[in-house]
């Protein structure tokens, strides 16, 4: 009886966790030399998404059911997601969209690869202005492997070399 006791109080506790947002959001900046291309995936926990754009727009926001909210969702990533080269030059990224994926909501970017990249500055703010504890990891792939890049609320640019 101590045991189911015990085990039905672990489920209590690990359904709430798992109904909390992780506050993390995972992107990958992909170097693609077959459309000469720099494609940007960022996922999101739709949990903390479908919560920060009814903090950030609109306690009524939906960004299950509503296009707009998408649309704004996906802007704002936009605005706070930036590369440039190592000089300082921007890389002008296009918003592509974006997409709900079972509990993730991904936003896409893309640029064309500027001749003679020796390197890439990145800046990922997402959600961090809401959520001091929120971390977004970027992956870049493609050219020399893979690097990952962590951005918390204290981190505003970093780099990598090729």
């Amino acid at each position: 009886m101590r045991c189911l006791l015990s085990l039905l109080l672990l489920a209590c506790c690990c359904g709430q966790l798992a109904a909390h947002e992780m506050k993390t959001a995972l992107s990958k900046v992909l170097f693609n030399s077959r459309t000469g291309n720099i494609e940007v995936m960022h996922r999101f926990y739709v949990h903390d998404a479908e919560h920060g754009v009814k903090q950030l727009f609109d306690n009524n926001a939906d960004l299950l059911n509503n296009q707009q909210t998408q649309q704004q969702f996906n802007q704002y990533v936009a605005e706070h997601f930036s590369l440039s080269s190592l000089a300082g030059e921007p890389v002008k990224l296009s918003l592509v969209g974006g997409q709900l994926d079972g509990r993730f909501y991904w936003v896409y970017q893309e640029a064309a690869i500027p001749p003679e990249l020796a390197g890439l500055r990145l800046q990922h703010s997402s959600l961090q202005a809401l959520w001091p504890t929120q971390v977004n990891i970027v992956n870049i792939e493609g050219i020399d492997g893979v690097k990952t890049l962590s951005f918390d609320n204290k981190t505003t640019w970093q780099q990598i070399s090729f």
